[in-house]
């Protein structure tokens, strides 16, 4: 998969978010995938700082609240990412902003 350089030059993990709205909630059955070095069968997942049983696969639909990260033996941890269980939230899309950008927002309930 494609991963994007650091300030380094070095590969990094990322966790993508699908779909792509930031905070990502609960019910709208949000899918991780961990793009990274390596092959997606040496993918481990974390929840909440803990080694969670997801080992195995690149990608799953999240089922429990909670910030997700993951380690791909070639290019390390990815940052984190919230699912929060929300009533109401406000969401941006999650794309890297710069200032001057035109933001998307969205109220949900």
């Amino acid at each position: 998969g494609w991963c994007p350089l650091s300030p380094t030059g070095v590969q990094t993990t990322q966790l993508l978010v699908e779909p792509p709205w930031r905070p990502a909630v609960l019910w709208d059955r949000v899918t991780l995938t961990c793009q990274g070095l390596g092959t997606a069968g040496d993918t481990t997942w974390y929840k909440d700082g803990q080694h969670w049983g997801q080992k195995g696969s690149d990608h799953f639909t999240v089922t429990e609240s909670g910030t997700y990260t993951c380690d791909r033996p070639g290019s390390g941890l990815s940052p984190p990412v919230r699912v929060l269980h929300a009533l109401l939230v406000l969401q941006v899309q999650a794309q890297p902003l710069l200032e001057g950008d035109t933001v998307t927002l969205r109220c949900r309930c």
